[in-house]
């Protein structure tokens, strides 16, 4: 089972994407792809809305993603996130790979 969350962060007049910038410059973003059970961490722009950031972060379990909530780190993307005025929608989505017949719609 893998997890994936997605949050769009919003805000205005670029703050969005300075808080992203500021969380790779600052480390904070490298740190949390290190942390045990990450499968990715990445920001996105979305073409229609140059106010907001996509942040798709993967976890492979539910244990890896509670230990993520629960360092220090999630201050300190609190603060940034306060910093930059930014406001939140989140979805979590929990991965189903008991459809093996999808792959075949998938090229990869």
């Amino acid at each position: 089972m893998r997890i994936t969350i997605n949050i769009y962060y919003t805000g205005k007049n670029g703050n969005a994407v300075a808080f992203a910038e500021e969380m790779e410059k600052s480390g904070i973003a490298d740190r949390i792809r290190a942390e045990e059970g990450n499968l990715r961490y990445e920001y996105f722009t979305p073409i229609s809305d140059q106010q907001t950031v996509l942040l798709i972060d993967s976890w492979k379990d539910q244990e890896a993603l509670d230990a993520h909530h629960a360092s220090p780190m999630m201050g300190e993307i609190a603060a940034l996130r306060e910093k930059h005025d930014l406001h939140m929608r989140v979805e979590k989505y929990v991965s189903d790979d008991s459809r093996p017949e999808e792959k075949q719609f998938i090229r990869e």
